[in-house]
């Protein structure tokens, strides 16, 4: 198990909205913009290999280069490169991070110093959701998914464990970025899951799931 003092002080930012990565969890990317092929080409000779997702704030700047404090870090797994050359990418969630401040440099793609403080937990083992009522929860979602003309594997999301069905959920259904931000920030399993049912329950009313997280 890796413990906070194994992590670096200063990361490479991908900010990309809508993109969740949660800890323990695994984000496909694909790179091809020329900044972020440097950002995967350092990233792989550094020791740590990890890239910080984080979510753009449209309330922070108004040159569209604000960024959420809190986002999360990914740990390069896998990589593989196209003909044409870009990229198609894995990142193993590690830890969540708290941005302190960016980084001036010569690289094309953003850096900052980050705090990993107040998430220890996110290198510990899996989290768990005692009060979690797993067959309420997979017929609400069956009516989302019949609402929204979804389809998905039910038998793979019956047979998964809480943390890996609810963080998956969290990070593949489409809402939208402050939503996102909102699943990233609960402090545990159980909050995120209380966050995922109210999004999931507004939505299929119709609604507007931001105006629930203000």
């Amino acid at each position: 198990m890796k413990h906070q003092g194994d992590l670096p002080d200063t990361i490479s930012l991908f900010p990309l909205p809508g993109a969740l990565l949660l800890p323990r969890s695994r984000l496909p990317l694909h790179l091809f913009e020329p900044r972020y092929l440097a950002m995967l080409e350092d990233t792989l000779k550094s020791p740590h290999r990890l890239i910080g997702m984080v979510q753009p704030n449209p309330l922070k700047g108004q040159d569209g280069a604000g960024l959420h404090q809190i986002g999360c870090a990914g740990r390069v797994t896998q990589f593989s490169e196209t003909e044409d050359g870009r990229y198609m990418i894995t990142l193993c969630g590690m830890s969540r991070f708290r941005i302190q401040q960016e980084v001036d440099g010569f690289t094309p793609y953003r850096r900052a110093e980050v705090s990993w403080d107040g998430f220890e937990r996110d290198l510990g083992p899996e989290d768990r959701d005692k009060n979690f009522d797993r067959d309420g929860f997979m017929q609400l979602l069956g009516r989302y998914f019949e609402a929204q003309e979804l389809r998905t594997d039910w038998d793979s999301l019956k047979d998964a464990d809480d943390e890996l069905l609810i963080n998956s959920l969290s990070m593949l259904l489409g809402f939208d970025p402050e939503d996102k931000q909102a699943l990233l920030e609960a402090p545990c399993l159980a909050t995120r899951r209380e966050t995922l049912v109210t999004l999931i329950e507004f939505a299929m009313r119709g609604g507007d799931a931001r105006e629930v997280m203000q």
